[in-house]
């Protein structure tokens, strides 16, 4: 376009000086060995303005003509390099397709119309190649002659990265990450991998410090890079807090700005803090987090923050919670767990029952299934509740890969990636009832709840036994042998010395006249192994 503009402008120029010379006629007078030559000025300037076009093309063809040989050699070299780079384009397709054999053929090809020190994708494309046929020792020289030019460095450092991942040589793999992060922290391969294994081996420092290297490349964005930071401040966190309380608190607290709603941090922040016995600020921290979002664990670390406090002193803080966050299931829990432990039966069996009747799920069930074994000791109405949550969803947990956990970890345990643990329903149980096809609803299974069975006055609430195990005990008693008449001259043995009798647990007593202890921890134990 800039030259079009030039020659218009140049042919406008000329018009206007030939047209200025006609406005201005005149005679030009040239004496060269006394000859006379007269001409019109404008005929002149014609002339001249001729002559000078005439050179110019003179000119062009002798260049032409001098510069021939070289543009020959050009002109070919230029058609070689041509079809050495459609063989290597060729050659870069097949090999993304699978086909080895035209993968191979095309890198000859491209190696014998261009220079190898000239294009780098050839020694690629013979590494792939050799890596589709399966000769990964070929493929790993290429990859190795790569990281000695710095032009190709990188890709050769990926290249042997991945090959030691196949061959699960995770320390070698570390070390092609690392050295391709040193160089280049701005790859994000090198840099997230580096990452991961610094934070397997427990150096936090120097994970913190890569980070900000790829924040710095913007290698990462910062949102990301934050919340990545907050894993890493909170997993530090974790390490210090048994000998380092202040220094897990700072790191916790850094972590909570990053990361707000990550309730890892507020716990640990937290648990910092009662060590320092700052139960104010503590509780501050976790009343917040549980505002912004009620976690189980918030929850009982909130309630169980002072190991001094009375079962009362909990529920307190427990109705506490809830008060901040009424009608929540969590809320309910917190509050039906806290209630049984300091024996009010009604309170923690209504808010079980609220909790169960906003979502039906294992917990409130299991909950159900305590307070009626501490409250009655009926083993058909604990069974029942044992039942539904059986049939129930099961509660979330920290999920990774797969993998549930009862606590949260920086790092998967499966695959080792980063902030890889999510709060949420395992996935092996998110279509329990629906896959047995049986809606799980309080209210129906208070309908089918069996009625509390009649005990025996001398026993306590918690302690009785049901008649029917009575009656089966009567029966076992009466068909063993009576026991032989002590010899003359000899008294019977006292009552006293009679073995132990043992713990009912689905067959018949030993002695009819024993009260069952029942062990109430044993049972739930052996009633919850599902």
């Amino acid at each position: 376009m800039v030259r079009l503009v030039i020659f218009a402008l140049l042919i406008l120029a000329l018009g206007y000086g030939f047209s200025w010379l006609a406005d201005r006629p005149g005679d030009l007078s040239l004496t060269w060995e006394g000859q006379l030559y007269q001409t019109r000025l404008i005929v002149a300037a014609s002339a001249l303005i001729a002559l000078i076009a005439a050179v110019m093309v003179l000119w062009w063809l002798l260049r032409t003509l001098w510069m021939s040989p070289y543009s020959v050699t050009r002109y070919f070299r230029a058609r070689k390099r041509d079809r050495g780079y459609q063989a290597l384009s060729t050659g870069l397709i097949a090999a993304g397709a699978g086909n080895a054999l035209m993968a191979r053929k095309m890198a000859a090809r491209s190696r014998g119309l261009i220079r190898a020190s000239q294009e780098p994708l050839i020694a690629l494309l013979e590494a792939q190649a050799a890596l589709i046929e399966g000769r990964h020792e070929e493929a790993r020289a290429k990859f190795e002659a790569m990281t000695n030019d710095p032009e190709t460095r990188e890709l050769g450092l990926r290249g042997l990265y991945l090959e030691a991942k196949r061959l699960g040589a995770n320390e070698a793999a570390r070390q092609f990450a690392e050295r391709a992060a040193d160089s280049a922290p701005y790859l994000p391969w090198a840099a997230q991998a580096t990452l991961e294994y610094r934070s397997q081996a427990g150096q936090w420092d120097d994970a913190l410090r890569l980070l900000e290297l790829q924040k710095a490349g913007r290698a990462i964005d910062k949102t990301h890079a934050d919340r990545l930071r907050a894993i890493l401040l909170t997993a530090r966190a974790t390490d210090k807090l048994e000998n380092d309380p202040a220094g897990a608190r700072d790191d916790a607290t850094h972590a909570l700005k990053l990361a707000p709603d990550f309730e890892p941090s507020a716990i640990i922040a937290a648990k910092a803090l009662f060590r320092e016995d700052k139960l104010r600020k503590a509780a501050s921290i976790l009343e917040q987090a549980w505002k912004s979002a009620p976690h189980p664990d918030i929850g009982r670390t909130y309630v169980r923050a002072r190991g001094g406090d009375t079962a009362a002193d909990r529920l307190k803080r427990a109705e506490r919670l809830e008060g901040m966050r009424p009608n929540n299931v969590e809320s309910l829990l917190l509050v039906a767990q806290a209630a049984l432990d300091a024996q009010d039966f009604a309170k923690a069996r209504a808010k079980a029952e609220a909790a169960a009747r906003i979502e039906p799920r294992e917990a409130a069930f299991l909950l159900l299934a305590d307070i009626e074994e501490a409250e009655t000791g009926d083993q058909g109405r604990v069974r029942h509740w044992l039942a539904q949550a059986l049939r129930a969803p099961r509660d979330p947990a920290w999920v990774a890969d797969g993998f549930v956990s009862d606590k949260w970890l920086p790092l998967s345990p499966v695959t080792g990636r980063l902030d890889a643990f999510v709060w949420k329903m395992p996935f092996d149980h998110v279509e329990k009832a629906g896959d047995q096809g049986l809606a799980i609803s309080i209210d129906s299974a208070l309908k089918t709840l069996p009625p509390v069975r009649e005990v025996r006055s001398e026993s306590s609430v918690s302690d009785h036994r049901i008649i029917e195990l009575e009656r089966a005990a009567t029966i076992a008693e009466a068909a063993r042998p009576s026991p032989k008449p002590p010899a003359p001259g000899k008294q019977p043995a006292e009552t006293a010395t009679s073995p132990e009798p043992r713990p009912f647990f689905g067959g018949l007593p030993d002695d009819p006249g024993v009260r069952n202890p029942v062990a109430k921890p044993e049972s739930k134990t052996r009633l919850r192994l599902f």
